[in-house]
């Protein structure tokens, strides 16, 4: 009985200790992301994060809505930026894809019917 309970307490440790992990991956992330804190500030909770454990909890409790209102502001800029990439490379009009074809079909590098075949599916 006593392997059961080293074995689930281990168990608990572990995923105590995962958790924590993940917890101080986005403080850090969030303290980098922080244009308000300065450098030396930073510093010092870079520091206390590594040797004083409860100081993740204490930058929880006074920073999680500026931590959120952060992660809010990047998702929404990176959502914006893949838009934009993507209109950018997918963003070509029908006049465009029908100009390229053309001009394929003028280089002879493909036929008239191929041409029509690209015609009609630049315009549905």
């Amino acid at each position: 009985m006593s392997n059961f309970w080293h074995v689930f307490w281990l168990i608990a440790e572990a995923f105590i200790f995962v958790a924590y992990l993940i917890v101080l991956f986005h403080i850090v992330a969030d303290l980098f992301r922080n244009q308000e804190i300065n450098g030396f500030m930073k510093a010092v909770w870079i520091f206390a994060l590594i040797f004083v454990p409860i100081s993740a909890l204490l930058y929880l409790l006074f920073h999680s809505r500026g931590m959120a209102h952060r992660q809010q502001q990047t998702v929404a800029r990176m959502k914006s930026e893949t838009d934009d990439y993507i209109r950018h490379v997918a963003g070509k009009s029908p006049a465009d894809q029908i100009g390229d074809a053309k001009a394929l079909l003028d280089a002879g590098t493909i036929t008239a019917s191929e041409f029509a075949q690209l015609k009609a599916k630049a315009l549905t």
